[in-house]
């Protein structure tokens, strides 16, 4: 379990990314939450989604993002040093070649119970995360990652990406043939998230070049027009569609800030993988970022799920992931460049989280708090993943803005 000190020194006048203290504390958590999530290896195909106290749900359905976002994370544990990753790293290459892969048509399949098929939909946002899972286990030193790596890129390039417009499609039948016009920002966000670390696993140019051509399009274009939000949704012809509204989970109204958080990070580690040239990607990264701050930071502490496109509040549920991505996104600025303004940001994250979200008794992070503070439940089961929780540990103990997964190795 955690330890239940403070998240760092509030006296000290420096950056907690400089002290021992705050570096000990991230590691501690990042190796607590590794043990909690331990227990989504089971005897039977694929992990288990676990409760409260760390113990399987009943449902047993199994969805591939689950899947690909414990190989990763546990691929970055392995490279950190957390004795045991490894093997929850195989179960879950395993899975995907065994169950996941569809091998009558190709492609990934969204969701599993067991060996039977939940749903056959083949979702760009998936495999993204099939290729982030790759990309990351290939670094670990994982037989198998690199025929993983080589056919889900193969996937990705012949039935989602968009040559004309420099970014992906959405959402297609088992068979390929699409079932919508949808066009969303998410899938090609992760997609950035798995371009970059796919390159920095192989050094292919092409992966840098994608994720170069959809930032271009998000932050480059639809942000500076649209008073620095993202509107996540849109139409085949990529035109903002500001009446869509889908799954609460991943395609609600409006704009998500912590999208913004994310591709703001992701933006930097894009024009750090570049060599830093000349550019406004800083400057872009930092109007991202500190609008979705100013928009979505609640007066009671956390970050509003959903905005309008005025940036007022449209959802004021408060889940765990859009802090946790604040905190990657302000220890990435504060990296670039030390600022007292960021650091009063990085501090009031890990305190909220400290006291909110994370579980001192029992592990891992809850993923949601009502108006009074209180944890409960809308859309999340459970303790969802570690993904999120595990990135805002890690990857602010890596030296630098890129190559998060290689740098782990020389941080413990």
């Amino acid at each position: 379990m955690p330890d239940q000190t403070s998240p760092g020194p509030q006296e000290f006048s420096g950056f907690w990314l400089d002290h021992p203290d705050h570096r000990a504390w991230l590691a501690a958590q990042a190796d607590a939450q590794l043990e909690f999530f331990a227990a989504s290896l089971t005897t039977q195909p694929g992990f288990a989604t676990l409760d409260h106290n760390g113990r399987p749900l009943p449902d047993t359905t199994q969805e591939l993002h689950t899947t690909t976002r414990l190989v990763h994370s546990y691929a970055l544990g392995q490279l950190w040093g957390h004795a045991g990753a490894e093997r929850i790293v195989d179960h879950g290459l395993d899975y995907l070649r065994s169950h996941h892969r569809d091998a009558e048509h190709g492609g990934y399949l969204w969701a599993l119970d067991g060996r039977d098929i939940k749903d056959d939909r083949k979702l760009a946002y998936g495999h993204m995360f099939v290729l982030l899972a790759a990309a990351t286990a290939k670094m670990a030193g994982h037989e198998g990652a690199d025929q993983l790596l080589d056919d889900v890129s193969d996937v990705l390039d012949q039935q989602y990406w968009e040559d004309d417009a420099g970014l992906y499609s959405d959402e297609r039948n088992r068979d390929w043939a699409p079932f919508s016009t949808y066009r969303g920002m998410n899938a090609n966000m992760h997609g950035v998230e798995a371009l970059l670390t796919a390159y920095e696993a192989t050094a292919d140019a092409t992966y840098l070049s994608r994720a170069g051509r959809i930032l271009d399009f998000f932050t480059g274009h639809i942000a500076p027009q649209n008073g620095w939000r993202l509107p996540e949704h849109y139409t085949i012809n990529w035109e903002i569609d500001r009446a869509y509204s889908g799954d609460p989970m991943f395609r609600p109204a409006g704009t998500t800030p912590g999208h913004s958080f994310e591709l703001g990070r992701l933006l930097l580690q894009y024009w750090d993988l570049k060599g830093r040239p000349e550019s406004t990607e800083p400057a872009t990264a930092r109007h991202l970022i500190q609008q979705a701050l100013d928009d979505a930071w609640l007066p009671e502490g956390g970050f509003a799920y959903t905005l309008n496109f005025d940036g007022t509040v449209d959802r004021a549920s408060r889940f765990w992931w859009p802090v946790t991505e604040a905190i990657g996104a302000v220890a990435a600025l504060i990296k670039l460049e030390r600022r007292t303004e960021d650091e009063i940001w990085y501090r009031k994250f890990w305190a909220f989280a400290d006291t909110h979200f994370i579980d001192h008794t029992r592990g891992g992070w809850f993923p949601e708090i009502d108006k009074s503070g209180a944890v409960t439940s809308t859309i999340f089961a459970g303790k969802p993943d570690i993904y999120h929780a595990l990135q805002a540990c890690l990857f602010p103990l890596a030296d630098g803005l890129s190559r998060h997964a290689a740098k782990l190795k020389s941080s413990r």
